[in-house]
């Protein structure tokens, strides 16, 4: 018996520390991965800039300013010939670049609006060596508002895509004189769209990625701190618009696998009295403009021209 309990109790230590030893070197590949989002090239320069000056008589400028911690970031600019004095901010997604977010520009453009495409830290041609999901972001959100403050007469906006929505929405309780905020399928917390990313990559259910899953996450959140110096558990759209009083329209699409809805109803609850929630059904990940362009168009500049006074 003594023998049995012995080799028992090695074997439960031999899974636990198996356990424990997969998690870690999970989560270190998971916070690398999410720190270090490939970039993608600006390619369509030319091209856009030639539209923008047929459809609109708008010069595209390259423009850029330098963060907190010295990353020089850049961007696009642009303000149409029946420019209306307001401008927006465009934030675009995870992996992406500015030019993820130039249709929306168009939109905005028709509209009478100044638009700033900025690329993201770490994506597009943005300094910066790795994305925190908001934790920098914020501060780079608000260095721009601050360049484009001079440039517009009335309302500064904010609209986002995806990972651009989170730090939108994040951005929103930071930044002075902004008007509203529309964002479409931000993420709720981190660690909520971590563990999401776990039960994606590894095709286990949800509940069980959230259960075993706690290990890696834990150790890929410490090893972010400790190599990087970056707490990605400040990444929390959820808290910050719950302590915003910014306008906040949410979009989401009853189909999407990757931000699942259920990020941008929690984000709603939090939010209350200032937050409106347009679920749109049969849209997939950032597909609501796909699926209704005009009430897409309707609903975001809606919101703008409901919001025409700075919070």
């Amino acid at each position: 018996m003594a023998k049995r309990a012995r080799i028992g109790i090695w074997l439960i230590s031999a899974l636990i520390s198996g356990y424990v030893c997969i998690s870690f070197a999970v989560g270190v590949v998971l916070a690398n991965s999410a720190l270090h989002p490939p970039r993608r090239s600006i390619t369509e320069r030319a091209a856009y800039t030639q539209t923008l000056l047929d459809q609109f008589h708008a010069t595209l400028e390259d423009v850029s300013i330098t963060a907190s911690d010295g990353a020089v970031l850049r961007g696009w600019y642009a303000q149409p010939a029946n420019w209306s004095g307001a401008g927006v901010v465009l934030l675009h997604g995870m992996a992406d670049n500015r030019e993820g977010v130039s249709g929306y520009a168009r939109m905005f453009l028709h509209r009478g609006y100044s638009v700033l495409l900025p690329d993201s830290r770490g994506h597009g041609q943005s300094g910066g060596d790795i994305a925190t999901y908001d934790v920098l972001e914020r501060e780079d959100v608000r260095r721009w508002s601050e360049w484009l403050r001079p440039r517009v007469k009335n309302c500064e906006y904010l609209f986002g895509e995806s990972m651009g929505a989170a730090i939108a929405i994040q951005a929103g309780a930071i930044v002075p004189h902004l008007c509203a905020v529309a964002g479409e399928d931000s993420f709720a917390t981190f660690r909520e769209i971590a563990l999401d990313r776990i039960s994606q990559t590894t095709h286990v259910s949800e509940w069980l990625a959230h259960t075993t899953g706690i290990s890696a996450l834990e150790f890929g959140l410490l090893y972010a701190r400790i190599r990087y110096g970056v707490n990605l558990f400040d990444a929390n759209p959820l808290h910050a618009i719950r302590d915003s009083r910014v306008p906040m329209l949410l979009i989401c699409g009853t189909d999407d696998t990757n931000i699942p809805m259920r990020h941008s109803i929690a984000l709603m609850r939090s939010g209350g009295s200032h937050t409106e929630l347009w679920v749109v059904e049969g849209a997939q990940h950032t597909g609501a403009v796909s699926v209704d362009p005009f009430e897409f168009e309707r609903r975001v500049v809606g919101w703008f021209e409901a919001h025409q006074t700075p919070q």
